[in-house]
């Protein structure tokens, strides 16, 4: 039996450089060797996104990029959260063994807090038990992950185990699968790649909204003809992600020697980049006119999805005494 993967990704924004190393390009690596399972996080979104057309038209993005990455929905159980109403049934259930204490430790919210968000809701701090649900309800093996959500699955190990101590073994404990090489994607300015930041790369922008992002890409003042740390640099650090081993040395010697400026290294950069996801980004554009195909691939992962959560929450009920 192949193990059983999950992952969940919220729409929100347009898909960038920093989504695809990070987390799309290995969603769909693992679907030749595992059983995937992939929601579009519409419910998470709701604590950002408060415009139906702007969730509406974000979806679609998301699916349409996936979709234009290689995302096969053969393989792959593809769907809408909120498709799935379990996922908050549950989160309810959880909700009833989880302490205030507990919730306040989760990262994400200390950051909120810091960062001075104001009126900040119940589902920002909530979050994790949501995500705790997300996951337990398909009794995945493994969770794909960013190095900043490795707590969240610690979180979710932690409710999975109060509800089985508590009322009998149903849950599997998953475990994280964070691959250390692109935990932290740089952005434009050097910090991790992140919408909220406004320093992203989009994968699906036209070509001259990309090159405007990769130009900007923040460097230091070194002459063109002075010896340059390869490691230091944000265009760099981006374009070894993409490039094969042989061209990363390349550009790291022309680095190292001098008479190679950041212009020419962030024209390299736009050309991988065009390169790299040129068929991609033509099937993203003939995607985008099909909205009608995209909605049945997810409603038919939904309905895939729904049999395995209906089960789940019927183990749920039976040992809680709802059933």
């Amino acid at each position: 039996m192949k193990k059983r993967v999950l992952s969940g990704v919220q729409p929100s924004g347009h898909p960038h450089l920093g989504n695809y190393l990070g987390a799309m390009r290995r969603h769909i690596e693992m679907q030749e060797e595992y059983e995937c399972f992939l929601f579009i996080a519409d419910l998470h979104a709701l604590t950002t996104v408060k415009d139906s057309n702007l969730m509406k038209a974000q979806t679609y993005e998301l699916a349409a990029a996936y979709l234009a990455l290689g995302l096969d929905p053969e393989k792959t159980v593809f769907f809408k959260q909120s498709a799935i109403s379990e996922h908050a049934e549950l989160c309810w259930i959880f909700d009833c063994l989880v302490t205030v204490p507990f919730l306040e430790r989760s990262h994400a919210w200390k950051d909120a807090k810091n960062k001075g968000v104001k009126e900040a809701t119940m589902g920002l701090f909530n979050y994790p038990v949501l995500q705790a649900a997300d996951i337990l309800l398909y009794k995945p093996d493994l969770v794909p992950v960013g190095k900043d959500q490795k707590q969240h699955i610690e979180m979710t190990r932690d409710i999975a185990t109060t509800f089985n101590n508590l009322f009998g073994e149903i849950f599997k404990l998953p475990e994280p699968e964070i691959k250390e090489e692109v935990a932290i994607v740089p952005g434009t300015d050097g910090q991790k790649m992140s919408k909220s930041y406004g320093n992203t790369i989009d994968l699906f922008a036209p070509e001259n909204a990309l090159k405007k992002q990769v130009m900007g890409i923040v460097t230091d003042s070194t002459p063109v003809e002075d010896p340059k740390d390869p490691d230091k640099c944000n265009v760099f650090n981006i374009y070894k992600l993409l490039a094969s081993p042989e061209e990363t040395k390349d550009v790291e010697n022309k680095y190292r020697q001098g008479g190679f400026g950041y212009g020419e290294a962030k024209k390299l950069l736009l050309e991988k980049i065009l390169s790299h996801f040129a068929k991609s980004r033509e099937k993203y554009e003939n995607l985008m006119g099909k909205k009608d195909f995209i909605t049945q691939i997810l409603e038919e992962g939904a309905k895939k999805a729904k049999s395995i959560a209906i089960s789940t929450l019927d183990e749920v009920k039976e040992k809680t005494g709802y059933k």
